[in-house]
């Protein structure tokens, strides 16, 4: 009989340190399998495999972003705003996670246009698509590094083909002119400069 072994049974403590360690281990499991849970449902291209120079393996998973912001509106009340790609869904113990991320975007409406401000880094200008309607702004950017989507309801109707795009910085931002009483148009793709 080792010494440990003879000591858990003389000492008082030692019917506790069993006890804890059974809870040890029953937490280890339990967190064992949460994260196996956790893992089915995580999309696959935010999962990397990295060799240490050990010759070990290591996951690593991510980027996870989300956030929001607050803004006072042109009435006086908060405006609160998600972003990222976690949405909550539900219940506030579900989320649901997704490749996509939703850019933090900012709208301003000035006298005679509508300007929107998004971020959206590590991506080219090329890489961006936009396309605009009279109420909606799409802003998607879709690499095997980065995935962006967001539908911008534009606070007032705007003239489409008169949108100029502008990314520096990893920050975008479109310029519309306000609708006058035109013709209606379909959509417009736009050009980043």
């Amino acid at each position: 009989m080792s010494w440990e072994r003879w000591w858990r049974r003389r000492s008082p403590f030692g019917r506790f340190f069993e006890e804890m360690e059974e809870m040890m281990r029953e937490l280890d499991e339990m967190f064992s399998r949460s994260f196996e849970e956790f893992e089915k449902g995580f999309p696959r291209d935010l999962i990397r495999e990295k060799k240490l120079r050990d010759g070990s393996t290591v996951r690593e998973y991510g980027p996870i972003i989300y956030g929001y912001s607050i803004k006072i509106g042109p009435d006086g009340k908060p405006e609160i705003r998600e972003f990222g790609n976690i949405r909550p869904r539900g219940k506030p113990e579900v989320v649901e996670l997704t490749e996509t991320r939703e850019p933090l975007v900012d709208v301003f409406e000035e006298d005679d246009q509508v300007k929107v401000v998004a971020e959206v880094p590590g991506v080219e200008k090329e890489d961006i698509n936009l396309n605009a309607t009279e109420d909606v702004l799409v802003i998607s950017v879709k690499t095997p590094q980065r995935k962006y989507y967001k539908e911008v309801d534009l606070p007032v109707k705007v003239e489409p083909s008169s949108a100029k795009a502008s990314y520096k910085n990893g920050v975008l931002e479109v310029s519309l002119k306000k609708k006058g009483e035109a013709k209606e148009e379909r959509g417009v793709k736009i050009k980043v400069e």
